[in-house]
């Protein structure tokens, strides 16, 4: 955000609170016209601030409202291993997030389900046969206090 001036910060800023909006309207909210704003738009997009536009589901309608936090160690941690862990949760829709991480466990998994039975399926029929699963951990979530992209 360093390289951003006042007017980009103020477009990424907009964008990442409420998502794909009409050129004009995010226009009026930086104080510029329709024109340069088109242009500092796809300018920010070029240069990789901004990834792109996704539409952001319901999880109770979407029959997805059951969030677990899974830590996953692996009994192998070499490059090959890695790799086929990381190709192997591609394939698991109900996987929304994969995190390698630094501590006890190898990854951290967010795992979004419509309830703890088919969690408890996804856990022993494809969590614990993905390549290299040595032992996982589980953290039910209760509640989502606060859940932002950026």
């Amino acid at each position: 955000m360093n390289d951003l001036d006042r007017i980009d910060a103020a477009i990424v800023r907009i964008l990442a609170e409420h998502g794909r909006m009409p050129v004009t309207e995010l226009a009026r909210e930086v104080g510029i016209s329709k024109s340069p704003c088109q242009v500092r738009l796809k300018r920010l997009q070029k240069d990789g601030y901004i990834l792109g536009f996704r539409a952001v589901l319901n999880p109770q309608l979407m029959d997805r409202e059951h969030v677990a936090f899974t830590e996953v160690k692996l009994s192998d941690t070499r490059e090959a291993a890695l790799s086929a862990f990381n190709e192997a949760v591609q394939g698991v829709p109900e996987i929304e997030q994969c995190h390698m991480i630094a501590g006890a466990y190898d990854y951290l998994l967010k795992i979004r389900t419509s309830n703890i039975q088919a969690y408890r399926l996804i856990l022993g029929e494809t969590l614990s046969s993905l390549p290299h699963v040595a032992s996982t951990s589980t953290f039910v979530s209760m509640e989502s206090v606060k859940d932002t992209a950026f």
